[in-house]
């Protein structure tokens, strides 16, 4: 009997000598604090390092004029700005890149849903076609822009021969200004289209099939199923797409470099090629830095607009 009563408290006391008194509120605000600096804290140091730190050069490079190899800068205050502002080929330039995203980004993303609301039927090879569509997104581009170099030449070229069957001459796709600009976006959409398709697929089956089944039953049609299924249910998958696609595309440049190299003239010359031309082949750090200040400004003013404006309209439940 006396054993039997000396086993809870000797329980009771190792409870009690177990049991920890809670932490003060402010001591244990700043415990939680340091535990999430420790996690953070080494991506926070790359991103200073490779993201901020450059970024404050650029700024300060732009305000000075420098070849890149003499040891001293030569601070000219606004003036890179007033002659990249003012330049003849400036207003060129900054609509080639608008009409290359415009145009890349909308028919990017409009191919790519029309190819995915058709590869998610019950077809027969199917998969094989997804396979085939989203081939070109894992090519280097300076590769694809090679091969399309020979398909878009205009006495031998496949492009031609094809046209040749319909009566209509090939144009000079990468030499006339008019077609050089409109042939790089073909190629750019061609690489680029397999990544948004495979995507779009991705959302389709994600959407629950009893929303279509009740929208027959109230006797919606194809149409209507598509405008009040499909489209909010891809939402947040077309908001995704719609911010990295006009990201990727105004920082695309390995195939305007091997197909074009930014011509002829100013042709196909974007604003992320001009910062290459002025950086690495006339070396002027100054100048480049501004170009690299407007690109990385058009950036943050498009993330800033579709997150302000866009995603209001996209339904994530």
């Amino acid at each position: 009997m006396p054993l039997s009563l000396s086993l809870p408290a000797s329980a009771g006391t190792r409870e009690r000598a177990v049991a920890r008194p809670p932490l003060p509120p402010l001591r244990g605000a700043l415990r939680e604090r340091l535990t999430f600096l420790a996690f953070v804290a080494p991506n926070l140091s790359l991103l200073a390092v490779f993201s901020y730190w450059p970024l404050v050069q650029n700024v300060w490079l732009s305000f000075v004029e420098w070849n890149m190899i003499a040891p001293e800068q030569l601070w000219v205050g606004l003036e890179n700005w007033a002659i990249v502002l003012s330049g003849a080929d400036f207003r060129q330039i900054a609509l080639n890149t608008l009409l290359f995203t415009l145009f890349s980004v909308g028919l990017t993303l409009a191919l790519g849903l029309s190819c995915a609301l058709l590869l998610n039927q019950p077809l027969a090879g199917r998969n094989a076609a997804r396979a085939v569509l989203f081939t070109p997104t894992l090519l280097p581009g300076s590769a694809i822009a090679l091969v399309w170099i020979y398909m878009l030449d205009p006495r031998w070229g496949l492009i031609r021969t094809v046209l040749s069957w319909v009566g209509i001459a090939s144009p000079r796709w990468l030499i006339d200004p008019a077609w050089a600009l409109p042939a790089v976006i073909l190629v750019y959409v061609w690489k680029a289209v397999g990544y948004s398709v495979v995507i779009f697929l991705a959302g389709l089956q994600g959407i629950p099939r009893e929303l279509y089944e009740a929208a027959r039953v109230d006797g919606a049609g194809p149409w209507d199923r598509f405008r009040a299924v499909t489209l909010p249910g891809l939402g947040p998958i077309s908001f995704f797409l719609l911010v990295t696609s006009l990201l990727s595309a105004i920082q695309a440049f390995d195939i305007l470099r091997v197909m074009t190299a930014g011509g002829p003239v100013i042709a196909t010359t974007t604003l992320v090629y001009q910062l290459y031309n002025e950086g690495f082949v006339a070396f002027n750090a100054g100048r480049a830095a501004v170009y690299s200040l407007l690109l990385f400004g058009v950036m943050l003013a498009l993330t800033a607009a579709q997150l302000r404006f866009v995603e209001r309209r996209v339904t994530y439940s």
